[in-house]
């Protein structure tokens, strides 16, 4: 089980699987996932919207690991100038962004050295092998809720964890269950028609199809709890 927070928002995975010697002729080289299940879950603390998919894979490389850090998982690209020095925040050219924390890293530490200042960065997308988008229906149409936009500046992409703990191909299959944390589910979704997608991606970045939930409200996916 994995956590990670993103500015009050925590992130949980549950795994469950199988893993076959001799793989049936269906199991994909690309992760294949279904959608399986989407459940709303209150609590006196942070509220829970949890969505599970079902996975196969014919290698089994799906999972990072906390030490998963370097290239290609290295969760940030710095950008450079044309003579490759870092750009700070006091010497930004027009087109770059104003400050905000998804765009700009205070103090990092790069090759084991601080550096005092405020840098632009990408956000490297490969950081991450679970991939969450929301949609919102309104006027019979469905437009992305950007939670890297403003206000939020931050991201319901995570990770979950190595499936296997050898690097020895071997297919599997199973169910993730992805929990996201929040106690702002309710305020900003009301009583709004919501769907989400969700990818996954193994270690090679081979990227899952993308599969959707169903047309939900919270009321309608609230699990009761005792």
């Amino acid at each position: 089980m994995r956590f990670k927070n993103y500015s009050g928002i925590m992130l949980v995975t549950a795994l469950s699987w199988t893993s076959c010697i001799s793989p049936p002729d269906n199991f994909p080289s690309i992760p294949a996932i279904e959608f399986s299940t989407i459940e709303y879950v209150q609590t006196p603390a942070q509220d829970s919207l949890i969505v599970s998919v079902d996975f196969k894979d014919a290698e089994g490389d799906l999972g990072l690991s906390s030490t998963d850090i370097n290239p290609p998982f290295n969760p940030l690209i710095y950008k450079r100038d044309a003579a490759g020095n870092l750009i700070t925040y006091s010497k930004r050219p027009p087109e770059a962004p104003s400050y905000n924390p998804i765009d700009w890293v205070v103090d990092p530490i790069i090759n084991n050295t601080v550096v005092k200042d405020t840098v632009w960065v990408e956000q490297n997308e490969d950081q991450y092998n679970i991939f969450v988008r929301f949609y919102i229906k309104r006027n019979g149409k469905f437009t992305e809720f950007r939670w890297q936009d403003p206000p939020f500046y931050t991201t319901f992409n995570g990770r979950f964890p190595r499936i296997l703990t050898t690097e020895e191909g071997q297919a599997v299959e199973g169910n993730i269950k992805y929990r996201m944390l929040s106690s702002g589910w309710e305020s900003i979704f009301r009583t709004d028609t919501l769907r989400i997608d969700v990818e996954i991606q193994d270690r090679a970045l081979n990227r899952s199809n993308q599969v959707s939930s169903p047309e939900v409200t919270l009321r309608q996916i609230t699990r009761n709890t005792p």
